[in-house]
């Protein structure tokens, strides 16, 4: 009878990682990226060290995966109406999945990083040749930190509301790109015009007083400037 009860436990954990990758994308993708990182640790011959490492951090995403479809499904049985803690608690279990993730990500980095030694100096060659890389790089940077501002401050999402603009951090982090990439007098009065009608949008329509959006512009224009002269050099 136990041994009964021990099977069918069995067949419900796998019943439900079964229904979690038939119905959920993000897990699809998980277990592609899981199995495209082992057949590269096989073929690269990594360490038992570096393998533990990397299947800790594959299972750390699909448990948390699994843990975040679960929580969702259970809000959506228990209430199909908007309520503000039901949207909190689906954010707090997709930021595990993310936190997982991310982590993943680092230490396949580092587990691989001497094996893609020759590969990791061709892409900051590339990324030096190729600005618009470096417009990623940095967008992606800006959003993180004006993420954690606005954490920090307890108002505000990325991109609307709260300390700092997220509007005006991004309109002068773009200004002062195409400035360090042109060196045009004409451009930069240009891009910074519109920069400011940015800013101006914002303070009209009142989702940032003039704290805010100043803020965010000298926040866009050190973060970026930063970047470019770590980066490529300028």
């Amino acid at each position: 009878m136990n041994f009964k009860r021990l099977v069918d436990s069995f067949n419900y954990a796998i019943s439900g990682l079964v229904h979690a990758v038939r119905t959920q994308r993000n897990m699809k993708i998980h277990l592609l990226m899981a199995f495209l990182v082992l057949i590269a640790a096989f073929f690269l011959e990594i360490s038992k060290l570096d393998l533990i490492l990397l299947l800790f951090s594959i299972v750390l995403v699909i448990a948390m995966e699994l843990v975040n479809t679960a929580i969702e499904i259970v809000i959506d049985m228990v209430s199909r109406e908007y309520r503000l803690s039901a949207k909190i608690a689906k954010n707090i279990a997709a930021a595990a999945v993310l936190i997982a993730s991310i982590n993943a990500l680092a230490v396949g980095y580092l587990v691989f990083r001497e094996k893609f030694g020759t590969f990791n100096l061709y892409l900051l060659s590339y990324i030096n040749e190729h600005p618009s890389h470096i417009v990623l790089i940095t967008m992606g940077l800006l959003l993180i930190v004006i993420t954690i501002f606005k954490a920090g401050v307890g108002k505000g999402s990325p991109l609307q509301g709260g300390m700092p603009s997220g509007h005006s951090a991004i309109a002068f982090s773009l200004a002062t790109m195409v400035i360090l990439l042109t060196m045009d007098i004409t451009i930069a009065a240009l891009v910074l015009l519109i920069a400011l009608l940015v800013v101006q949008s914002r303070l009209q329509t009142r989702t940032h007083n003039l704290i805010e959006v100043v803020t965010g512009a000298l926040l866009g224009i050190l973060l970026t400037t930063i970047i470019f002269y770590l980066i490529s050099g300028f």
